[in-house]
């Protein structure tokens, strides 16, 4: 590609790109369910030579906003526009079709024009919106078209994953029922999970697909109960050929909820249609699960999604540079792979980070360039920021155990072991001295944080959920910070 090609890439800029740009950010520091819940349908409405207004769905959300997340949007904006946007104000407003431009060369204000398909089609390739792929609707939540086993990136950490997914595909309702994938934030399970519902609704449109989160499931059976209209509920869930199931994990002590889906499992199962399910954790490491469920879930294809390795980080900046036409200086690509090593989803972040603020720049990206924007990622900042308060917070949480109860003195088991792996990560991410270690967990000696942490060594030789346990706490921890 020639060098003039590559500057039509840092030239024109939608709003709908600088908006994506600004989820990413806010992205890694709230939790799925916020970030869903009240970004989920907002836009940039309009923006000037100093202002922005952001479309919401409606007024709950724009007073939330306002209240809650208002420095953090105007923050990104400013960011991502080297802070020509001054305010911000919000509306309440249908999301437009078409696509919006941003020409960042024109000294002139910013303007936001909607183009028509015709006219969007005689932008530059970066500046249009990527086609839309037909999918399958079910309720409020639609299969992404673009999560595609062809679009998944394979290595040596999701490579059994991806295998067994395309085995499903291939074969539904055989001998990988159901398939259970597990592994931490942003690494790709959603991504596989869609990916057979694709892959089947590809080969076969008029197939059954369901796809929901535990959280919507839990909800719709709530209603169905409120309203009277459980069979309904039963009909959605059981007259299916293929169920998807994401984070399942969220059904932890919904007892009620845990029965019905219980049911649906069985009806389905005995039925011979599939069943895919994602967790942030493997099934025995979820708390307050019925066992009956738990034996469930393992009488299939477990398949554990690892962090990306070096090599993996590449060849997914790759692929999303070449998705987004826009070039990328293989120097900065290995640097942002070496800055960025937790998951696939903050990885694109950074690369959507960088995009957008050479294109305000009107430049191309270098690694001198790259490098401050890139601070925010750094891991060793990262955990100057964590506290041993927002340690012993997030495992309790992890563990399902009350912080006072972990700071306590009993000794049963249920504490007795998240408290050994709060004093082991103390001494390892905080490299606290024993002593501070003890007085942080309730006035214990050091000698008990010792045994705490040369406990937790050996059995993390050892155990392999263990492992995987730690390196879920890591990051939450770090995404907590």
């Amino acid at each position: 590609m020639n060098s003039d090609h590559k500057m039509v890439g840092v030239l024109v800029m939608t709003t709908h790109e600088l908006w994506q740009a600004v989820l990413g950010e806010l992205e890694l520091s709230l939790s799925k369910a916020n970030f869903t819940t009240w970004f989920k349908s907002t836009f940039v409405a309009e923006i000037g030579a100093s202002d922005a207004c952001i479309g919401v769905p409606n007024l709950f959300t724009k007073a939330w906003l306002e209240k809650k997340y208002h420095k953090e949007i105007l923050q990104s904006l400013q960011n991502l526009t080297d802070e020509r946007v001054r305010t911000v104000s919000y509306r309440v407003e249908a999301r437009p079709t078409g696509v919006q431009i941003i020409d960042s060369i024109d000294p002139a204000p910013l303007t936001s024009t909607i183009t028509t398909h015709q006219e969007a089609n005689e932008i530059p390739p970066f500046a249009t919106e990527s086609v839309r792929i037909p999918s399958f609707e079910s309720g409020e939540f639609t299969l992404n078209g673009k999560y595609t086993f062809s679009s998944f990136i394979v290595g040596k950490q999701n490579e059994l994953a991806h295998a067994a997914a395309q085995a499903v595909s291939g074969n539904p309702g055989g001998v990988y029922n159901p398939l259970f994938l597990y592994g931490g934030v942003g690494l790709g399970k959603t991504h596989l999970l869609q990916a057979v519902g694709n892959e089947l609704l590809r080969k076969n449109p008029t197939i059954k697909v369901l796809y929901v989160t535990s959280e919507r499931f839990t909800n719709d059976y709530i209603q169905a109960v409120r309203s009277g209209k459980t069979q309904d509920f039963k009909n959605r869930y059981r007259n299916i050929d293929l169920l998807l199931v994401d984070d399942i994990q969220f059904i932890a002590g919904k007892e009620s909820t845990q029965e019905e889906f219980f049911h649906t499992f069985n009806h389905l199962y005995q039925s011979n249609k599939q069943i895919v399910l994602t967790s942030d954790r493997p099934p025995k490491a979820i708390q307050q699960v019925e066992h009956r469920l738990v034996s469930r879930f393992e009488c299939g294809m477990l398949a554990d999604v690892g962090n990306p390795d070096y090599e993996t980080r590449v060849a997914i900046l790759e692929s999303k540079c070449r998705d987004k036409n826009y070039p990328l200086d293989r120097d900065v690509m290995h640097h942002l792979a070496t800055i960025v090593q937790s998951n696939v989803r903050e990885l694109e972040g950074a690369l959507n980070k960088i995009i957008a603020f050479h294109q305000f720049k009107n430049t191309l990206p270098s690694l001198e360039s790259v490098k401050p924007i890139l601070s925010s990622f750094n891991t060793q900042s990262q955990k100057k920021s964590v506290t041993p308060k927002i340690l012993i917070s997030t495992v309790a949480v992890y563990f399902d155990v009350a912080i006072e109860d972990l700071l306590g003195k009993s000794r049963e088991k249920r504490l007795a072991f998240p408290r050994q792996i709060v004093m082991y990560l103390m001494r390892e991410e905080l490299k606290s001295s024993y002593p501070s270690i003890g007085n942080e967990l309730g006035g214990r000696d050091h000698t008990t944080a010792m045994h705490a942490y040369e406990k937790i060594c050996n059995c993390l030789s050892q155990d392999e959920k263990l492992q995987h346990d730690m390196e879920l706490i890591k990051q939450r921890l770090y995404t907590a910070a």
